[in-house]
């Protein structure tokens, strides 16, 4: 252990890091009851999507432990999964695509080979430099909103109307009920710091719903399926990722080159930030950062994060991200890739636990998509929304196209076109980066594709 992780070195021992990677676990395991259940609403097989979840959830946090021994572990991530599932699908399939999951899949291995690229050659470091840091903000906080309101959608607290665009959902239905209780569970938990509170808030909603169904309130019928897994020695077996591995969809990305290259686009951008912010902000809580402040071994912590994101897509599951409830660990003393290996241990014996993760119902994953979206939205405290036109707008903008129009990639670009032209009308051309340049390029011929009716 100590040649492989230098645990003196950082201070810490085999005990402490256990502990850590065992509060990482807790920390995101909700992932494996949220990923399944939204992207199964994209019309993917619920099993695989499961164990594609655990599986690259574990391979790329061993990466990340053995190639930059960092405590940090990854997963599916919140956000890219949504717009996955609720913006990049449900578009698809409006233009006739069947199985439209196989174009995201494939719109995230390019996405993941990319960032290859860009990692090797040291490149993705200073191109999120090249982002505003109001539109980061707003974008974030924009995911937020939208993630909250497809937890809000998803467990009826939200429904929509003919004459006021949305109303509140009835609360004679035990899902309205159990989720707002739920979600009040995971407040009052994260209060008092219980490790594990989000995972923590799921499960008691999903009891609670069982409870529900035993006393009768709440009926199983076709659409409200059993809350009562069917645990059993024969079904511990993870289901067969066949449904879903190597299922891409090459064709749509070559007759269709620019309404693909905006959906890699989306990911690239959302994922680009989220990584590099995800590991400076743990590197800073458990000290690992340089005398400069910046990140020993970045390379191959991004390395890890992009290898991730492949091997995610040829399994079956959204893109593979650093996750920030990495932060519990180090807060329990975590410093080195021993703690991100519990984590991924965690994983794979999540695995044979799949009856459980699979039975806990939409409405019980829902308080978990509101809080994560509340923690999100706290990025809008470090906006700047009073001084520069552009940053103002931008940020506004991203934050609000996002739930608005139900789709992250409307709000990345709106955000980035009204900070180009305004920065332009401002006279401030030089202040324009290369890369903005380009997304702004790419994003007013997607406007035009629009204008022109064509999708």
């Amino acid at each position: 252990m100590e040649k492989l992780f230098k645990l003196k070195e950082h201070g810490t021992d085999v005990r402490t890091e256990v502990i850590a990677g065992i509060t990482t676990f807790l920390s995101m395991a909700y992932i494996l009851a949220v990923n399944p259940s939204m992207l199964a609403a994209a019309g993917m097989d619920q099993g695989a999507v499961f164990t594609a979840t655990a599986v690259s959830a574990a391979f790329a946090t061993l990466l990340m432990a053995f190639l930059a021994n960092y405590p940090v572990a990854l997963a599916s991530g919140m956000g890219l999964n949504a717009y996955f599932a609720y913006s990049v699908c449900p578009m698809l399939a409006e233009q006739g695509i069947t199985d439209p999951w196989q174009v995201a899949l494939t719109a995230i291995l390019v996405e993941g080979i990319i960032f290859i690229l860009l990692s090797l050659f040291k490149f993705r470091e200073a191109l999120v430099n090249a982002i505003p840091k109001n539109l980061k903000l707003g974008i974030t906080a924009g995911i937020g909103l939208f993630i909250a309101i497809v937890g809000l959608k998803g467990a009826g607290i939200v429904v929509g109307d003919a004459s006021t665009l949305v109303a509140m959902g009835s609360f004679s239905t035990p899902q309205v009920v159990l989720a707002l209780a739920g979600f009040l569970i995971i407040a009052i938990l994260t209060h008092y710091r219980v490790k594990g509170a989000i995972l923590i808030g799921i499960i008691a909603t999903w009891l609670l719903g069982i409870c529900a169904q035993l006393t009768g309130w709440y009926t199983v019928n076709e659409l409200n399926p059993s809350l009562i897994p069917n645990f059993s020695f024969q079904n511990i077996i993870p289901p067969s990722l066949e449904p879903t591995f190597f299922k891409f969809n090459f064709e749509f990305m070559t007759k269709n080159v620019l309404s693909f290259a905006v959906i890699v686009f989306a990911f690239l951008f959302v994922d680009l930030f989220d990584t590099v912010g995800t590991l400076v902000g743990v590197a800073s809580k458990g000290n690992l950062l340089d005398k400069d402040g910046k990140l020993p071994k970045a390379g191959r912590a991004l390395m890890s994060d992009a290898v991730g994101t492949v091997a995610g897509a040829v399994l079956g599951t959204s893109t593979v991200t650093s996750y920030v409830e990495s932060t519990a660990g180090v807060a329990e003393g975590g410093r080195t890739g021993l703690t991100a290996v519990v984590s991924a241990i965690g994983f794979i014996l999540a695995l044979f636990f799949s009856p459980i993760f699979l039975a806990i119902p939409g409405f019980a994953t829902a308080p978990a998509l509101v809080f994560v979206g509340l923690l999100m939205m706290s990025s809008v405290k470090d906006m700047d929304l009073t001084k520069d036109a552009a940053d103002m707008a931008g940020g506004f903008l991203a934050i609000i196209m996002m739930p608005f129009t139900y789709s992250i990639a409307n709000g990345i670009m709106f955000g980035i076109l009204a900070w180009v032209i305004i920065r332009i009308f401002q006279g401030k051309i030089k202040e324009i980066h290369p890369v903005m340049y380009v997304a702004g390029i790419l994003f007013a011929l997607r406007i035009a594709m629009l204008v022109m009716g064509l999708n």
